[in-house]
């Protein structure tokens, strides 16, 4: 296997009692899905954890051993509540430091907004060794530190991290995807998707039912790295749907 073409894996840490809670909603999830599959990363799981050390430690030291990259949201503020940097820190065996390239950054940003007090220099904490993921909107930057990324909650500011980031992990092949939809119950053909996918090994099928207007209907998203091997499953799965007699979208509905 090359490394194009192998699978290279991502887990989210969403980090907030905020989250949890139901205050805010979370946002996050989809645009780091999103980027991680154009970097040819998949984002194979994702957890919610409270603001609580123990439990953000945990997760890490699971994660970091279970997938290529660990993202984090949330806790990397000036407030006493955000205490990522130190639970990251703590489940590495690592103290935390002011980086002197953060320090220098913040200290720029706040030149005219009031200068750099301590809280805002909270924001200059990481794990010993880490290295910084610029931030171009809000100035204080994330933190890489092995195959662990830590950016902001604030989804706009999460956004501008990733751009930065972009084109700089290593990762495989890109994802595709194409879609089908129709106004079909999504059991009577559950026994077509299984024999289509088994005659596609390199090709996966979603089902995603919903009811509309009274009616029930479902989308089949087939999800393949090979372009090829894709159209193939897509030819089989629309020749089946028209030898059941139903009726069926290219690109979905």
């Amino acid at each position: 296997m090359t490394q194009t073409d192998r699978i290279w894996t991502a887990a989210l840490l969403v980090i907030g009692d905020e989250i949890l809670s139901g205050r805010t909603e979370d946002r996050n999830i989809a645009q780091v899905a999103k980027w991680l599959q154009v970097q040819g990363i998949r984002l194979t799981e994702v957890r919610v954890v409270p603001d609580k050390m123990d439990r953000i430690g945990e997760a890490i030291n699971a994660l970091r051993t279970a997938y290529d990259y660990v993202f984090t949201t949330g806790g990397i503020g000036p407030t006493h509540d955000d205490i990522s940097v130190d639970a990251v820190a703590a489940a590495l065996g690592v103290p935390v430091v002011i980086h002197p390239e953060a320090r220098a950054i913040l200290e720029d940003y706040y030149t005219t907004r009031g200068g750099l007090n301590d809280a805002r220099l909270r924001m200059a904490r990481v794990p010993e060794g880490a290295d910084l993921i610029v931030n171009r909107l809000s100035g204080a930057p994330g933190i890489r530190i092995g195959n662990i990324l830590m950016m902001a909650g604030v989804p706009s500011i999460a956004a501008q991290m990733l751009d930065s980031l972009t084109g700089k992990l290593e990762g495989g092949a890109i994802l595709l995807s194409e879609t089908v939809g129709g106004w079909i119950k999504e059991s009577e053909v559950a026994d077509l998707l299984r024999m289509v996918e088994q005659g596609h090994s390199h090709c996966q099928i979603g089902s995603y039912p919903f009811f509309r207007d009274g009616r029930t209907g479902a989308n089949f998203v087939i999800r393949s790295t090979d372009a090829d091997e894709l159209a193939s499953c897509v030819d089989t799965l629309c020749e089946g749907l028209g030898e059941l007699g139903f009726d069926f979208t290219p690109g979905g509905i």
